[in-house]
């Protein structure tokens, strides 16, 4: 078994703070605070990928050996190489992070200098003339929420990058938007002229090929969203494989909302009884806790990059399994059928073409029941009246989500108007004591995100065999 800790090093046992590296401030230099933004989040990465190679490096078979112990669950051996390794993930992190910032002056040093203006040139063929509206009319007035992707070959991300943020500036848009060489995300939102202007600016783009049908819309606007983030990714939607590796091409098979609701139908008649096929919620678990289809399997994941490993962990539970797949609007759908035809386990993979988005625009008192969970300030929008959560606290009906009330949280809580009116605004127990002190932490503190009663006490890969 090939060892990555350094010969001669003893590490340390440090306190543990958070084993979730993804989400994990840097604290392996002293002269990271010093670092820009983009360095830091190149430090970020660095951290993330040696601390996963550290963790594979101990793998034995379906178990990780490390320090004369034996670890069966990915959040144990996560936990131990957190809390007794720390010392050598960042002297892992120091090399890498040196040798990435080298490699990236020597691919700047080889750029050709009129690159820029050629980029330029290509982004002002694609910003529309909006000489015939006036500002008033991109600012104000009636809007909309886009939702929408597209997979296809993009040659150049970060000219696509530069033309989607120039766009959206123009068009006072706000939003996120994901670019990649295999495709592009996003959800942005703005006044309805203003969004009937990007649907045209990305209908008329050659790249992208799209239908105005491949554009899921719902009531909102700017206000949606706190900012514009534009940037260029390894993937379009995280699922953390390599596209390369497991390609959105080996998807299973689309389904239009009219053909997934007469499946669904089916899997109810049949009751019980029939257990060929699984109804299967690839969406994270605060997702689903407020809306769902009726007798879906929804995993109690908290993001889709757990969800390669779920599938691994469960593969007995979809074995010669029929599995219909949905999500919010396709794009988790696209790679995580693929991941799950690439386990070569079921016997039919179906996906929902449009995600809930487009069935709920046609059965809005079908299968699905309860809110639709989305990525803004809005946290759910609704067709139905059906509430299927409760209370965090009293265990009534409700499902509007708040954040978390401390600052050293970003979990999303459901208290109702009676129980935060008592004080009950908080995730947990542990986050609700915080409340009382959160006010004398200076502003440069920096905290974990994941560091109370909520996601300790949650398997971060859960077992529904």
């Amino acid at each position: 078994m090939k060892k990555t800790t350094m010969a001669g090093v003893e590490p340390p046992c440090s306190e543990f703070v958070n084993w979730e590296v993804e989400s994990s401030v840097c604290t392996g230099l002293k002269q990271e605070k010093q670092l820009s933004a983009s360095q830091r989040r190149c430090y970020s990465l660095c951290r993330r990928k040696s601390f996963a190679t550290f963790v594979a490096s101990m793998k034995d078979g379906t178990s990780w050996c490390c320090c004369g112990q034996t670890f069966s669950e990915h959040s144990a051996i996560h936990k131990h190489v957190a809390k007794s390794h720390n010392f050598e993930i960042q002297q892992l992190t120091q090399a890498a992070y040196e040798h990435l910032i080298k490699r990236l002056e020597e691919e700047a040093e080889t750029q050709p200098t009129d690159g820029h203006m050629a980029e330029a040139a290509d982004i002002s063929a694609w910003i529309p003339d909006i000489n015939q509206v006036s500002e008033e009319q991109l600012r104000s007035g009636p809007g909309k929420v886009l939702l929408y992707y597209r997979y296809c070959h993009v040659d150049e991300p970060r000219a696509v990058c530069a033309w989607q943020k120039a766009l959206c500036e123009k068009l006072h848009l706000t939003g996120k938007i994901r670019v990649a060489a295999e495709g592009i995300n996003g959800t942005v939102g703005g006044t309805n002229v203003a969004t009937d202007f990007y649907i045209g600016a990305m209908l008329s783009h050659p790249v992208f090929k799209m239908d105005k049908e491949d554009f899921k819309t719902s009531d909102g606007g700017a206000e949606c969203f706190t900012e514009l983030k534009v940037g260029v990714y390894k993937e379009i939607v995280p699922m953390g494989v390599d596209p390369n590796i497991v390609s959105y091409k080996l998807a299973g098979v689309h389904l239009d909302p009219e053909e997934f609701h007469k499946e669904v139908e089916a899997v109810l008649t049949e009751g019980n009884s029939s257990s060929d096929t699984i109804l299967l919620d690839c969406r994270n678990f605060y997702e689903s806790k407020v809306g769902q289809f009726t007798r879906c399997l929804a995993p109690n994941i908290r993001k889709f990059s757990y969800f390669p490993d779920y599938v691994d962990q469960n593969l007995e539970l979809f074995r010669d399994k029929k599995v219909l797949m949905y999500c919010t609007g396709g794009i988790r759908c696209e790679r995580g059928s693929a991941y799950l035809r690439s386990k070569d386990v079921c016997k039919e993979i179906y996906q929902l073409k449009g995600g809930i988005h487009k069935y709920l625009e046609c059965f809005p008192e079908g299968f699905y029941r309860g809110k639709l969970f989305v990525f803004d300030e809005r946290y759910t929008i609704s067709s139905n009246n059906d509430v299927i959560s409760d209370c965090r606290y009293c265990g009534l009906p409700w499902d509007q989500y708040e954040l978390c009330s401390t600052q050293v949280c970003c979990q999303l809580v459901l208290s109702c108007p009676s129980c935060r009116k008592k004080g009950y605004t908080a995730c947990c127990p542990s986050c609700q004591t915080k409340v009382e002190t959160q006010h004398k932490e200076t502003s440069d503190t920096r905290h974990p995100k994941e560091e109370c009663e909520c996601t300790d006490t949650r398997a971060r890969i859960p077992q529904d065999v």
